[in-house]
């Protein structure tokens, strides 16, 4: 299942659904063909050209097409993407794609294109469809691919931040074109070594939902998601083995890059997903380890329960207590007993401060 394209704009609430291509603003400063990430740098132009009806100035150099051809081919290819039902997001399918929009034009003319963005050309590709693909679970709405967690982004037991760069194909279509150009003005801070501009800029990006991380001596735009394990309730941080179940799931994911499938977002605008790190579920470990509960009001797959009543016959983790507290239980009661202050609180508010009850009764003389 494809989880995303180029050309495809996805918002909350409507965050699924396929809607037509948004409009970005695009800064380059490379001047060279591209020689790597051809599926992204060909996303990009796309852009360029949706919004300005402007072929790229390395392309018009490199083919030898004239430009009123250059635009027919854009356009097609843009009706083509925003209409693909499966989505091309690999150089081979890319490459397949751009073929089978431009099946009209010379074949000379499509392979200077292709040779432009680094893409395979079409006798070099070996023909893979025997295998069947792999397709994801039902329900599943979006596939990420994160960048490596940091330790501080895991929040308790089952609540976890994670960044996905925001110019992998899937993702480059919802990056706001105010977070690309403020991207863009604090690079050049950077360079002129004006921090104060750089840090003022990359507060608006973290304003908007996105951060720059470094990583590995580069710096990457990423988007922030606020992930929940879908199908376990862990302990709050305030109860017992709440701390312990946090540094469980920091053990599982620290300095890892996730696989996380994507089926809801909740209430609280958290994507509700399962997470896999090393091809491992995660919600599995900490089922069985005995840090978390199986959330049955909202998940009713077997294999969670199975995994709950396997930690409980081993008395792991919180089960080594006689008699846990439900999380959902917890927190049902701290919420009355929040509810019951507000109104006592309100009581006392009716009577005149620091006057002994005697004098409240004697009137103004």
């Amino acid at each position: 299942m494809a989880t995303g394209s180029i050309l495809r704009c996805q918002n909350f609430p409507s965050y699924f659904e396929p809607k037509p291509p948004t409009v970005h603003t695009f800064h380059s400063s490379s001047s060279q063909r591209p020689s790597s990430n051809a599926v992204l740098v060909l996303g990009q132009d796309l852009f360029r050209f949706y919004h300005t009806c402007q072929v790229s100035e390395r392309l018009r150099k490199h083919v030898s097409s004239s430009k009123a051809t250059q635009i027919i081919w854009f356009r097609k290819l843009i009706d083509a993407w925003k209409n693909s039902e499966q989505v091309p997001l690999t150089p081979k399918e890319v490459s397949q794609f751009i073929n089978k929009a431009l099946k009209e034009h010379p074949k000379a003319e499509v392979e200077e294109l292709l040779n432009f963005y680094g893409l395979p050309l079409p006798h070099t590709i070996v023909d893979a469809d025997s295998k069947a693909t792999k397709s994801l679970p039902k329900g599943v709405k979006l596939e990420l691919h994160t960048l490596p967690v940091d330790s501080r982004a895991v929040a308790d037991g089952d609540t976890i931040t994670v960044y996905v760069r925001a110019l992998d194909p899937q993702e480059i279509s919802c990056v706001p074109s105010h977070v690309l150009e403020a991207n863009v003005k604090r690079n050049e801070a950077r360079i002129l070594r004006n921090y104060a501009e750089a840090n003022v800029l990359h507060q608006e990006i973290i304003n908007s939902g996105y951060r720059v991380i470094r990583i590995q001596n580069e710096e990457v735009l990423a988007r922030k998601y606020r992930i929940r394990l879908r199908g376990i309730d862990a302990p709050e941080s305030e109860m017992p083995y709440g701390k312990e179940a946090t540094e469980e799931l920091t053990r599982i994911v620290q300095g890892k890059s996730l696989r996380i499938l994507i089926y809801e977002i909740d209430c609280y605008g958290r994507f509700v997903g399962d997470i896999y790190c090393d091809n491992i579920f995660v919600q599995e470990l900490m089922l069985k380890k005995g840090f978390a509960w199986y959330y049955s009001h909202y998940d009713k797959r077997t294999e969670l329960k199975n995994w709950e009543e396997e930690a409980r016959v081993k008395q792991a983790g919180l089960w080594a207590s006689p008699n846990p507290e439900e999380p959902w239980e917890w927190r049902k009661n701290q919420r009355n007993n929040a509810a019951c202050a507000a109104v006592s609180h309100r009581r006392d508010r009716r009577s005149p401060r620091n006057v002994p009850p005697r004098l409240q009764r004697i009137p103004n003389s």
